[in-house]
């Protein structure tokens, strides 16, 4: 792997926050409560009432001294509109764009910057899966449309997601803005430590060059002596990962899946995914479809250790996105997970191998369709690297 690897920290302290009205409100506080900094790594961002509270907390920031840095994706703002861009610009805040399109980049286009980190005054950070869109948060509305998780960090740990997104900034002055400088750290995933209090590790990914963030999960699955819990809400797993969870169900070991149900923003993507049902149900994985809302959240819990963050874990993110997960062993904020994923499996219908054999043609047809669209194209792919 090239690039730098972070070690385990500990003396962190980590909160769990579940859905828009939650977090959004804990992260537009700690804006407006720096003194000196900050910054913001952000995938999606659409003009609305969730942008216009955020944007506001930015700019104010700006206009009272404190220097206020957005690293946004350039494909993932397209609906940020002008009015609102200006807005940011002249309060002072610094911006920089990833990877604009530009056509004569062709497949170049595929990449993207997926992560979603925000850091102030290089004491707190907050990371998860959220996007800047009314569909996460909506001030007219008690609940969110889609279901998403942060966390909210404190310790030393933020100084390693400081270098992280310090690493990506400069990065976007280059022409190759995502295959950024290698930086001197450790040459190998740390062994994790035994379970405490507060011990946490940024795990992340760089497009193709640097797959941590996938090689740490790996390593867990294949430990994992009690549970696997994983919540994704597109499932298009690598093989080495369906084959982790096979082999773990076959040993014992509680393995659930938390899936998107009807609810989703990509139909086909759901659809291409439903290939992997029978060999995993066969195996004794449990499979559960969220059905209240459209579940975003990325978590994996394996036995003590979690990974939370912006990574599916799918081949289209591992190909092409930036992506970054808080990786964690500590008891109170496992806790923490554990309660979360009980209530959503409750809110969850499981899949059961025999309906599922049984299902109408119509939804077969669909379910072949997009599962070899997807095939094609991943085939293509690694006939072009």
């Amino acid at each position: 792997m090239a690039g730098l690897i972070f070690n385990w920290r500990q003396g962190n302290r980590f909160t769990l926050l579940s859905d828009g009205p939650e977090f959004f409100p804990r992260m537009i506080d700690a804006i407006d409560s720096a003194r000196q900094q900050v910054e913001f790594e952000l995938y999606l961002i659409e003009s609305g009432t969730c942008a216009d509270q955020v944007l506001r907390a930015l700019c104010d920031a700006a206009q009272r001294g404190v220097t206020v840095r957005c690293l946004f994706d350039a494909y993932g703002a397209q609906a940020l509109t002008k009015a609102d861009r200006a807005l940011l610009s002249n309060a002072g805040v610094e911006m920089r764009w990833y990877n604009p399109i530009r056509w004569r980049r062709g497949i170049r286009n595929f990449y993207r910057d997926h992560r979603k980190l925000l850091l102030t005054d290089g004491r707190l950070a907050f990371v998860g899966g959220a996007g800047v869109t009314d569909d996460f948060w909506c001030t007219d509305n008690p609940e969110s449309a889609w279901h998403e998780t942060m966390v909210e960090i404190d310790g030393p740990l933020v100084e390693d997601w400081q270098q992280l997104f310090e690493r990506q900034w400069q990065a976007c002055n280059t022409r190759l803005s995502w295959r950024p400088s290698a930086t001197a750290g450790l040459n190998r995933l740390p062994v994790s430590p035994p379970v405490g209090v507060g011990l946490g590790r940024v795990a992340y990914a760089d497009a193709k060059q640097h797959r941590d963030i996938l090689q740490s999960m790996v390593r867990a699955l294949q430990s994992a002596e009690g549970r696997i819990w994983f919540a994704t809400p597109y499932f298009l797993p690598t093989w080495k990962v369906r084959r982790a969870l096979r082999k773990a169900a076959a040993r014992g070991v509680d393995v659930r899946l938390l899936l998107s149900g009807r609810r989703t923003d990509h139909q086909p993507v759901r659809l291409a995914g439903h290939r992997y049902y029978p060999r995993l149900l066969r195996a004794g994985v449990q499979i559960f479809e969220y059905q209240p809302r459209f579940s975003h959240q990325k978590i994996v819990l394996v036995d003590q250790w979690v990974s939370i963050g912006s990574c599916n874990f799918d081949h289209w993110n591992l190909r092409f996105n930036l992506d970054a997960n808080l990786e964690a062993l500590d008891k109170p904020f496992t806790q923490a997970i554990v309660d979360r994923l009980t209530a959503d499996f409750a809110d969850s219908r499981q899949v059961d191998l025999d309906l599922w054999l049984a299902r109408p043609l119509w939804k077969r047809l669909q379910q072949r369709l997009w599962g070899w669209i997807d095939r094609i194209a991943v085939n293509l792919l690694d006939r072009r690297r």
